[in-house]
């Protein structure tokens, strides 16, 4: 029993334990998700703010990338970490753990004077939000039976994208009266109120996420990370992930960058076509979950179910290039929400799939290897934007990249995964 691996049941007496009701998995759920917010404000208050910050450090474009290349390796690496730690200590503990951490990282900004400042707290915040990707897709194995688990995730990350609508709107009003270092001490702020609200609906609550399938797929050998790195499923995830995620933050990252070279707008500008662009990332996640939900309900095997949503979402990326073509400036605005609810509804079907195939006590640690692929595909895709750009090359390439990245991977998937199988029933979930 010694070696027995803490969760959450031991955090509270079998007595005082109470019931996961649909209404309180929503409410802890939604929670979550807005820690992740503010989790994720660090990245477009940098971007937003990009011109403050390089008069207040006298940075350049080389500069900007390589602060997001570290961040992105601080974030990769740790992830090796925090998805052995989620499967390990258990949803409750995750959480205090990943939002106070993250918290305090993002209000180390607020000290910050030199550009070594701002590096040291970026590292620090990298390699702390990297707890949330594995906790979200734990917390959705736990509280979810399956067949609700993609309207979940679409759910998770519409409410993102709201907050990230909103962050181009009111992180200019934040930096007006506290600076840029206000905006990010802001999120940190809000992370531990959000983690106060969370503890207080899951006090007494049994976290049941030690579960595995009777199959005991990917065995363990007492080791974090050798049974997974052994399996053919594993690969299939990472890989795409790594693939498609590096779109994904070569356009999270840039577009604000994009939007001031190719139209000369302001930073107060910014604010409505960034909100096009994460809108159509929350509609695109909603609509791919709610449509993966509805068709495993008409009797879709799940194989076909992700990836007919897989290939709707990479195809309507392919005409990324051409917004380069275009003259007027809002329908690139608009073609850039289309890129961002084709990369939601992708990015959606690879978790579906992590929490279809793994068994629920070892998610934890696909997701994170996953995320650590993708953040590590993140890290590439930064330096090379920095070193295409100082070329003078512009962002033909980079869309280029971006238009096909996620039919590739999709067919590396198919062929590493040519047909997806449940490994648990669901049954000791209700609906």
């Amino acid at each position: 029993m010694r070696n027995r691996p803490i969760g959450d049941n031991d955090a509270v007496g079998a007595s005082d334990m109470k019931p996961i009701t649909p209404t309180l998995r929503w409410i802890l759920f939604g929670l979550l998700c807005v820690a992740g917010i503010f989790n994720a404000m660090d990245r477009p208050v940098i971007a937003i703010l990009k011109p403050d910050i390089s008069a207040d450090l006298g940075w350049s474009d080389t500069d900007f990338a390589n602060l997001a290349f570290v961040t992105q390796v601080a974030a990769a690496l740790s992830f090796l970490f925090t998805g052995w730690l989620v499967d390990r200590i258990g949803v409750l503990r995750s959480m205090i753990t990943g939002v106070t951490t993250w918290s305090l990282a993002a209000m180390a900004h607020g000290w910050a004077i030199a550009g070594w400042h701002v590096v040291a707290a970026r590292i620090g915040l990298g390699a702390t939000e990297a707890v949330q990707t594995p906790l979200t897709i734990k917390t959705v194995a736990t509280l979810f039976p399956p067949d609700k688990r993609s309207f979940a995730f679409g759910v998770g990350t519409a409410i993102a994208g709201i907050g990230t609508i909103t962050m181009p709107f009111f992180i200019p009003v934040i930096a007006a009266v506290w600076g840029w270092r206000g905006a990010l001490i802001f999120g940190g702020v809000g992370g531990f109120v959000t983690l106060a609200l969370w503890l207080w609906f899951a006090r007494g609550v049994k976290f049941d996420d030690k579960a595995e399938d009777a199959n005991r797929d990917f065995a363990d050998d007492g080791a974090p990370y050798g049974p997974i790195l052994m399996e053919r499923r594993t690969w299939a995830i990472v890989i795409a992930k790594m693939l498609s995620d590096a779109t994904w933050w070569l356009i999270n990252f840039w577009l604000p960058d994009f939007y001031r070279k190719e139209f000369g707008l302001t930073t107060s500008e910014l604010a409505i076509p960034l909100a096009i662009a994460f809108f159509g990332s929350g509609a695109g996640a909603l609509f791919a979950g709610w449509l993966s939900t509805r068709l495993l309900e008409a009797g879709w095997s799940v194989n076909r179910v992700r990836k007919t949503i897989m290939f709707g979402s990479a195809a309507i990326v392919v005409p990324l290039p051409f917004v380069l073509t275009l003259d007027s400036f809002w329908p690139v605005a608009i073609m850039m929400g289309v890129v961002m609810a084709g990369h939601q509804g992708f990015s959606l079907s690879i978790f579906s799939i992590i929490t279809d195939v793994v068994p629920r006590g070892k998610v934890g640690r696909v997701t994170a290897f996953g995320a650590f692929m993708g953040n590590m595909g993140g890290a590439l895709i930064q330096l090379v934007t920095g070193a295409v750009l100082a070329a003078g090359l512009g962002f033909t390439p980079l869309f280029i990249f971006a238009a096909a990245s996620y039919l590739l991977a999709l067919g590396w998937l198919h062929w590493l995964l040519p047909n997806i199988r449940r490994v648990e029933k669901g049954a000791e979930i209700p609906a």
